[in-house]
Formats: structure tokens, sequence, C-alpha cells
């Protein structure tokens, strides 16, 4: 910003300074003005005139009316959300603001899960994470090449400071994600000689690291139950994360007979016709030479059967990924019914003080004219309960489900290349036999 004539060819010489420049707030009439903005962007940003037949005007009335009773931003968060829930739809979200800064403080992390051992009076190093040996993304600070901790090794302490019951690694890595630390680790805490000491990073957030090791633990664990007949592939969402995955899992699992496509738990993004022409690439022609195996045309399809899982906390994207597939008559869909938020959402404008309001904009319709999926989801055609109480215990009933339907459609259509035909005689190849 700036102070200058009217007159032309001005020139951007003397900024003003903002620096010492104040504003007061009369939080109550700002909190009035944004209630009525969020009502507004609903009411002419909507993607359907008549707002799911709900009077906007008696619910302005209903909700205006508990302005008086709200005494921060937080409350007046809470009335908003509760004031646009009225149109029933999914993706009509409200964040941001002008919230006070909570004071805060990093934890380090090792990527890796501790249990206080009683006996040996120290903490113990139950599970490293790891992906798979591909998997550069996957390796945590105990995990990294030449650092030899094992599962089982005890953990004594963290930059100098011993750990103890009351001191935990959580406690004493406090403030020091990023950094570089050193660790005393022991195979025998009663053992003097066997202490080492080592040098890592420890990290700020380890759920990276738990993404990978539990889409490995999944794939081994299909490979297993199968006999390697089945691949897997976990679909995290159908954004720019989603497709990376999809294309990343995809190229390493195309020789197995048939594949899992999980997308449970699938957080949305664009529309997926892109992932679904990837898994549905039929064979068109076979190329044959004379030393090594034929390939097909695509080489990069997979013909073999192919199943999904889907669940409740699966939307948006993860509403129209089954929906597609199932369209392409690609494999039946296993689990539970999907969200069912696919009236999708574009950009309006903020609001004063640096909140927002998602509008949904633009709604879906089949090719024979009926709305669908907003408000109900993509129902399974195998229903089966993902429980909470057997995940817990390491089990994941959908995915044995999966397995299980996958092995009986291999039996019942099994993929079959053609015999490579004869070679071909083409000797007096377009001599009329007449004058041979």
């Amino acid at each position: 910003m700036t102070v200058v004539n009217t007159s032309p060819n001005q020139r951007w010489e003397h900024p003003v300074n903002t620096g010492t420049m104040q504003q007061r707030l009369d939080p109550r009439a700002e909190w009035a003005q944004m209630l009525r903005d969020v009502w507004r962007r609903q009411r002419d940003f909507f993607y359907v005139e008549n707002l799911h037949a709900v009077d906007w005007d008696a619910v302005w009335e209903q909700y205006s009316s508990l302005l008086p009773y709200v005494s921060s931003r937080g409350d007046l968060l809470f009335v908003m959300g509760e004031m646009i829930a009225e149109l029933n739809v999914g993706h009509a979200y409200i964040s941001g603001g002008d919230f006070e800064d909570e004071p805060s403080l990093n934890i380090g992390l090792l990527g890796a899960d501790f249990s206080w051992d009683e006996d040996a009076k120290a903490y113990r190093i139950d599970r490293i994470l790891r992906g798979a040996p591909w998997d550069f993304d996957g390796r945590g600070p105990l995990a990294m090449p030449g650092l030899q901790v094992n599962e089982g090794d005890y953990l004594l302490s963290i930059n100098q400071l011993e750990l103890a019951r009351d001191l935990d690694p959580w406690l004493a890595a406090a403030g020091l994600a990023g950094q570089i630390v050193t660790l005393e680790v022991a195979k025998d805490p009663a053992d003097p000689d066997s202490v080492r000491t080592l040098v890592t990073r420890l990290i700020g957030n380890d759920s990276a690291l738990r993404f990978r090791e539990w889409i490995e633990h999944n794939r081994q664990y299909v490979e297993r139950a199968s006999g390697g007949r089945i691949g897997y592939i976990y679909v995290p969402n159908t954004g720019v994360d989603g497709q990376n995955e999809l294309f990343r899992q995809f190229y390493g699992q195309i020789g197995r007979e048939a594949l899992i496509i999980d997308e449970r738990w699938n957080g949305g993004g664009q529309l997926p016709h892109r992932f679904v022409e990837l898994l549905n690439r039929p064979v068109q022609m076979y190329w044959a030479r004379r030393d090594g195996k034929d390939w097909a045309t695509p080489s990069d399809g997979h013909n073999g059967p192919k199943a999904m899982l889907i669940n409740g906390l699966a939307g948006s994207g993860g509403d129209a990924f089954p929906y597609l597939f199932r369209r392409a008559g690609l494999g039946q869909l296993i689990g539970t019914r999907t969200w069912g938020g696919l009236v999708g959402i574009t950009s309006v404008p903020g609001l004063i003080d640096g909140g927002s309001t998602a509008v949904p904009t633009f709604g879906v319709y089949s090719t024979n004219g009926h709305w669908m999926i907003e408000g109900h989801g993509v129902d399974p055609d195998i229903e089966v309960l993902d429980d909470p109480g057997l995940m817990m215990e390491g089990g994941d009933p959908q995915l044995d489900a999966a397995i299980q339907h996958l092995l009986q459609e291999l039996e019942r259509n099994p993929v079959v290349h053609p015999e490579r035909p004869a070679p071909p005689d083409r000797s007096g190849f377009g001599i009329d036999p007449a004058h041979r």
C-alpha cells in the first residue's frame, strides 16, 4: 500500500508503514456479519436454487436469535455449523477464523512403539516402523541403514537424559522434533557391555511411517493367504496422493492373478475416472518372439478378477471410485456402504476474519436422470462389517472376505490366455498355385 496522486506515471516509492496500525473491532458485530455471510454464501451459490426445499429465511431467524449468547469465536463456529447442517448435504464445511494461538511444544518421535518392562526397569522397543524394502519414505529414525537397532532392544536415554517410568521417551524428546540426538540402546539394560550410543534425527510425525507399514503388512498378508495369487493396493484418496499411490502400487502388483483395491477411509479429492481407466485396460492383442515369453498389449493392463473394499468413512471421490468401479464391471464391492457425499465444492469468498465456508456447488445425477449417491452412498455387493473389536486385535474381516471371494473367482473364471498359434507357413506366399 502506498500513497500517490492521480497523475500519470506514478511510482511506488513511499509505501505506507502498516506495522504500527491498529484497528478496533467489535467482536459481536463481526460475528453477526460473518454468520450472515455464511447464510448468504449458501443462499447464493448452493447447487440447486431451492436449497433442498429448506425454508432458508426461517433458518436465519432461528440461528441469528442465538447471536446474543455467542461469547467466543468457538461458539460462533458451532452456530455456523449447525445452521448449514439444516441443508442436509455433505461438503458443507466451516473452518479457520480468528482464534487465539495456543502454545504448543513439538514431540520428537523415533518411529517405534515402546512399553515399560518392569523387570528390566527400562523401555523395550516393541516395534520399529518399517515399510517395504523399496519404501524409502517408510524408514524411520530407528530403521536407517547402519543403526542396527532391533525390536526387543531397550532404549535407555535420549541426549543423555536417562529414561524412567515417569520419564518416558516422548517426554524426554519434547521439543526435539527435527533435531539430531544421541540415543543409548542396549540388548540387556543390566549388561553395560551391551550398551551402544547411536545418533539419529527425530521426526515430528510418524503417521507416514505407520501408513507405509500398514500397506506392506496387508500386502504380505494377502500374498500369504492367497499363495501369491492375489495382489493388494491401497488408495487413500482421489487426489494427487491417491493417484500416486495407485500407480506406485499397481505396477508392482500387476503380475498377480487377481487384485484387491482397498479404498476404505478414502478421503476424496477429484473425480477418479483416471483411476478406473488404469484398472480397466482389456487385452487388445498378443506378441510373440523366438526367445522369451509372449506379452499382451496393453502391457500395463491387468485382466484378472478384482474386488474393492469400501466402508462408511470413504466419501466424495471415495464414493465416486466404487461407483465407477462397479459401472465398469471391474468386480464386486465388499464392506459397508460409503459416506454419501458427492455434491462437490468450489471456492467462494472467505469470511472477514480469515475463516471460510464451503458451499456445495455441483451435484451428481445418473445417465437415466436421477439424483444419486448424495445422502446415501454406494452400497456393497457383499456386506461385511469392519468389526473394530477384531481389527484392534489385528484382524480384518473385510480383507479376509475379499481374499476368499477372489480365490473363488479365480476358480470359477480363471484368466485364460490363448495358446500361441503354430508358426505361419508362407512359402510361395502370393504365387498363383498354377504357376508354381
